[in-house]
């Protein structure tokens, strides 16, 4: 009955985009047959969901048009996705979305279930955010997250496959600390048993995860907190490019703009220097666009063809917006 109900409620969740779905693509999302498909659409209609069909071979359904919602249902995935972008949004001061982000994640929680609520709560308790806040989108899969927050709040020992930059694989057992969202990727901070030493480890290069049920006393880290011992362990590496620019603005105007992205230095003339390391110009170049403001790029050489090359292309934009509508 439990495997029913979840399915059923999965199927109200694809349903509530009011897209129309082929039954074939439908049965195959919910790993059922067209047979117990069919019964499910029945018994949501016994629940009052209007449920439109379409008969044949390409025949498929979808929630009638105007059909009043049903409660808010998420899967993990969906649940720790827009967790994620809240909490992006609830850091960004001066956006005008951090109140309101913060009002929704405190609504979110009362709505999950309480195992769900377990998990979404431990990502937000031990994700902390090092700037460049763009929503991190790299290639993790939103159960690791959670699985990760579990081990930091729960002070567990860890085990994974780790690869680095070069291609080498190595097994890793840690203390986890902290998980870090710095600009479009996320970092596990944790003392390495094996290297008998502080590391940060991207949360995409780690596989084969497992909680060994082992648990530690926590160890003070070497840094103020776990955002900038990764700030400035990618600092130290000298990896992508540092990006410096003056802008012609006062410190109070830019920072409220990029104040969380960049570091930020009062110049004579009311002016500012920033100044961040990045592994792609293309965030940088969107952020000297945010200040609204003329600026010099002092460094690096490619920032400024990065810059260019937007440029070009925003005024043949413009110029084509010209020509259809002369």
């Amino acid at each position: 009955m439990a495997d029913t109900s979840a399915r059923t409620l999965r199927l109200l969740s694809l349903l509530q985009t009011h897209r129309y779905w082929p039954g074939t693509e439908l049965a195959a999302r919910l790993k059922v047959s067209p047979r117990t498909l069919r019964r499910d659409i029945d018994r949501l209609r016994d629940l009052g969901y209007p449920v439109d069909a379409r008969p044949g071979i390409e025949g498929g359904y979808q929630l009638a048009a105007g059909a009043a919602m049903p409660p808010l249902v998420l899967d993990d995935d969906e649940a720790v996705a827009i967790t994620v972008c809240l909490q992006a949004g609830s850091e960004g001061a001066g956006d005008g979305l951090a109140e309101p982000s913060v009002r929704a994640l405190g609504k979110l929680g009362t709505v999950l279930p309480a195992r769900l609520r377990r998990r979404v709560d431990a990502l937000r308790a031990m994700t902390v955010s090092a700037g460049w806040h763009a929503v991190p989108l790299s290639d993790v899969d939103p159960s690791v997250l959670t699985d990760l927050a579990l081990t930091c709040r729960r002070e567990e020992r860890l085990t994974f496959t780790y690869t680095a930059a070069d291609g080498r694989t190595s097994s890793r057992e840690v203390e986890p600390h902290r998980l870090v969202s710095l600009g479009r990727r996320w970092y596990l901070v944790a003392y390495d048993l094996t290297r008998h030493d502080w590391r940060s480890f991207r949360v995409d290069r780690l596989t084969d995860s497992h909680a060994t049920g082992i648990h530690f006393r926590p160890r003070e880290l070497p840094a103020p907190d776990a955002a900038t011992f990764v700030r400035n362990g990618i600092g130290g590496a000298r990896t992508g490019y540092r990006v410096v620019a003056e802008i012609e603005a006062s410190p109070e105007h830019v920072r409220s703009r990029v104040g969380r992205w960049c570091t930020i230095t009062p110049l004579p003339g009311n002016r500012t220097r920033v100044e961040q390391t990045v592994d792609s110009l293309d965030w940088p170049t969107y952020l000297l666009g945010r200040v609204e403001a003329e600026f010099t790029i002092i460094e690096p050489p490619e920032l400024i063809a990065v810059v260019s090359d937007w440029g070009s292309r925003f005024v043949r934009a413009t110029d084509s917006d010209r020509a259809g509508t002369a």
